[in-house]
C-alpha cells in the first residue's frame, strides 16, 4: 500500500514538473528583437527601494534614463513600463509595487488615457505574464482581457502557447531559467539615430472626452497615492506623435488642478530640455534614443529635486555599490548597441 502511495506521489510530482518545464519552455522569452515582454518581471530582482517610480508605456521606458537621474542627482528610480501599457495596467502595477516599496514620487505618462477599453492580447501578455501572482495581477487580468481571451489561459499559459513548439529556437533553451537584462532599472536604451521626419496631420475626432473607464482608473491612482502620502506627477513626454490633442491636454490640466496634482506637458518644452530631434531619436521621432533620454532625465531630475526635495544618495554606501554595478551594465549596453549599429 505504501509503495502505491509513494508511486502515485512520484507520478504526480513528475507530471507537474514536466508540465511546468514544458510551459516555461514554450512561453516567449523576449530576448531578441522584441524585448518589451521581459521588462515587467525584471523589477522583482531589485534589492532596494526607489524614490521615484515611473509607470506607463513606451513614453516612459524609452525616454527617461534612470542612470542619468542617479549620476547627476543621486535619485534612485525605476520604470515599471511595458508596451502599450493601459491605465488600468498602470494602476494595478502601482498597487502591486507599493507592496514592495513606497516611493516618494510616482510619475504617470498620460497618453494611455486615450484608451477606454482593452486593446490587444499580445500587448496584454507583455504586461501581465511578467507580473507575480497576487490579487493585483488577478484584477489586472480581468480588467485587461479582450472578449476573445480566457482567464484560465493566464493561470496556465501553456494553454495559450502550446502550439509554439514549432517556433522554438536556441534562445528558448538558453534563457529557459535565466534571462539577460533588457533594461537598466526599467529604461530601455537605443543608441542609433534616425532624425524626426514629418508626421501626418491629426485626424479630427468625434469626441475628445476621455472615457469613463480610463478616468475611473486615474481617480483610483490619484486616491491610492494620496492615501499612501505619495506625490503623483502627471506628464506628457515630449513626443509629438501619436498626436496629443489640445482638448486632451485641457482635460488633464483641469483634472490636475482639481485634484491638487502637478501636470507637465513636455512637448512645448522640447527646446528648453535641449532636445535636438535630428539627433536625439532613433525612429524618426516616435521615441528618444539614449542621447535624448539623458537630456530629458537631466531636465526632469532637476525639476523634481527642486520641487520635491529628494535626497541625494550618491554618498550612501547602501546605494553606491548597487548603482556602480548598474552603471557598468548601462555602459556595457551602450557599447554593445553602438557595435551593432556600426555593423549595420
Amino acid at each position: 500500500m505504501k509503495k502505491k502511495i509513494i508511486a502515485s506521489i512520484l507520478i504526480i510530482i513528475f507530471l507537474t514538473g514536466g508540465l511546468w518545464f514544458l510551459q516555461r519552455l514554450l512561453m516567449p522569452k523576449y530576448q531578441g528583437k522584441i524585448v518589451e515582454g521581459a521588462m515587467i518581471e525584471e523589477y522583482y530582482k531589485e534589492t532596494e527601494g526607489h524614490d521615484v517610480l515611473f509607470i506607463g508605456d513606451c513614453e516612459v521606458y524609452e525616454n527617461f534614463s534612470t542612470m542619468t537621474l542617479w549620476e547627476e542627482y543621486g535619485i534612485t528610480s525605476y520604470i515599471r513600463g511595458s508596451s502599450q501599457q493601459l491605465i488600468w495596467q498602470s494602476y494595478y502595477l502601482l498597487e502591486e509595487t507599493l507592496k514592495y516599496e513606497k516611493p516618494k514620487v510616482v510619475v504617470f505618462n498620460v497618453l494611455s488615457l486615450k484608451y477606454n477599453k482593452p486593446q490587444k492580447e499580445a500587448y496584454n501578455r507583455m504586461t501581465l505574464d511578467g507580473m507575480k501572482w497576487s490579487m493585483s495581477k488577478v484584477n489586472d487580468i480581468k480588467a485587461s482581457m479582450t472578449e476573445e481571451e480566457d482567464f484560465i489561459d493566464y493561470v496556465f499559459p501553456i494553454l495559450r502557447y502550446h502550439s509554439r513548439w514549432q517556433e522554438l529556437t536556441s534562445d528558448d533553451f538558453k534563457f529557459l531559467f535565466e534571462k539577460e537584462p533588457v533594461t537598466v532599472n526599467g529604461y530601455y536604451l537605443r543608441t542609433d539615430i534616425m532624425p524626426q521626419g514629418e508626421f501626418p496631420d491629426p485626424m479630427p475626432l468625434d469626441d475628445y472626452s476621455f472615457g469613463e473607464n480610463a478616468m475611473m482608473y486615474l481617480d483610483k491612482m490619484t486616491a491610492l497615492c494620496k492615501d499612501e502620502g505619495i506625490e503623483l506627477i502627471l506628464i506628457k513626454a515630449p513626443i509629438e506623435y501619436p498626436y496629443w490633442y489640445p482638448e486632451w491636454d485641457e482635460q488633464v490640466s483641469s483634472y490636475a488642478e482639481e485634484n491638487g496634482l502637478t501636470y507637465i506637458n513636455m512637448i512645448p518644452l522640447s527646446e528648453e530640455i535641449g532636445l535636438d530631434m535630428s539627433h536625439d531619436t532613433y525612429d524618426a521621432g516616435l521615441h528618444l534614443n539614449v542621447y535624448g533620454a539623458e537630456k530629458l532625465a537631466s531636465y526632469f531630475g532637476q525639476y523634481i529635486v527642486d520641487n520635491y526635495g529628494l535626497e541625494d544618495h550618491r554618498n550612501d554606501p547602501k546605494y553606491t555599490k548597487i548603482y556602480e554595478e548598474k552603471i557598468k551594465l548601462y555602459n556595457k549596453m551602450i557599447e554593445e548597441m553602438n557595435n551593432i549599429t556600426e555593423e549595420e
